[in-house]
């Protein structure tokens, strides 16, 4: 039973963050926001919640969502990030191990300190990133 209240939970803090970063991902889209270099106060507001909610859905999802689903398949698994990643392209629960792996590296990067000079090169590859994320994603 605490399995599954485990499960509904993630499943449901996933969707919610999923929710929020279609919101942000449409709205950079709508505002073409790497479009430029620099942004006003607002803009940069927009670029910084849609890396916090691509970061807090890539958090989810690899460190939750897949390990949970890992533990199901294999309860005695206790494998690395990337042997993680691996077992779940190989369970087809994700396409692409070295995909996820750069998901993880930018999540990081978003959720860290980063170079001003960097800002524009982590939007676009969050941005480029956004829709395999988002294809990938159990649904809700």
């Amino acid at each position: 039973m605490v399995k599954n209240s485990l499960k509904e939970q993630i499943r449901k803090d996933l969707s919610a963050a999923i929710k929020h970063l279609k919101y942000s991902f449409e709205k950079i889209q709508r505002l073409d926001l790497l479009g430029k270099s620099s942004w006003n106060e607002e803009e940069l507001e927009t670029l910084e919640s849609f890396s916090s909610r691509f970061a807090r859905v890539a958090d989810i999802f690899i460190s939750k969502f897949l390990r949970f689903r890992l533990s199901e398949e294999d309860p005695g698994f206790r494998g690395s990030l990337i042997d993680s990643l691996n077992m779940a392209e190989k369970a087809g629960l994700i396409e692409d191990a070295k995909t996820w792996m750069r998901v993880r590296s930018l999540r990081n990067v978003a959720a860290h300190d980063y170079a001003a000079d960097d800002l524009l090169k982590l939007y676009q590859e969050l941005f480029t990133l956004t829709p395999t994320l988002l294809k990938t994603l159990p649904k809700p």
